[in-house]
């Protein structure tokens, strides 16, 4: 998929924006709307996420990869028991819960905060958004939305098919 292509890790687009703009005839932007455009109209707010992981003296604690918790009294939001992706049969099992963090900025953001405020914040964004020509802002961050991993890919496929008809 990538035969041909140039690829460079490590590197922070925002800082080299223009010269990426000048080396690729489109460029899909994945990072947070608001920091694209140098918070213009101010921060989006998100959720962060802080982990905790454990190794724990039993064969299987959950019997499952991952087990969401949505009950107010159970302060993490899943459990991810790591040897369920592999089918692990160590005699220990790995596990690491997931808390909800309130994001501040240079924190991870993993899920935009829908309320009303947001939404009209983002509206602004997406309309600076519209007018790059050359952008295609994608993800959760550049699209300010959730996505379950099946709204992922019709979402990336929607990006390609507005790609392709311009």
């Amino acid at each position: 998929m990538l035969e041909g292509t140039e690829v460079r890790l490590t590197e922070n687009f925002l800082e080299k924006k223009q010269m990426y703009h000048d080396l690729a005839e489109t460029v899909v932007y994945t990072g947070m709307i608001d920091e694209y455009f140098d918070y213009c109209f101010g921060e989006l707010e998100y959720r962060s996420l802080r982990f905790e992981t454990e190794v724990l003296d039993e064969e299987n604690y959950q019997g499952n990869a991952v087990v969401n918790y949505t009950e107010y009294e159970i302060p993490y939001t899943r459990i991810i028991e790591h040897k369920h992706f592999e089918y692990g049969t160590q005699p220990k099992t790995v596990i690491t819960r997931e808390y909800p963090k309130n994001w501040l900025k240079g924190d991870e953001p993993y899920y935009p905060m829908n309320d009303e405020r947001n939404a009209a914040l983002y509206a602004k964004y997406r309309e600076l958004a519209e007018q790059e020509g050359n952008v295609l802002f994608g993800g959760r961050l550049g699209q300010y939305k959730y996505y379950d991993m099946d709204d992922t890919v019709e979402a990336a496929l929607q990006c390609v098919r507005e790609l392709f008809s311009r």
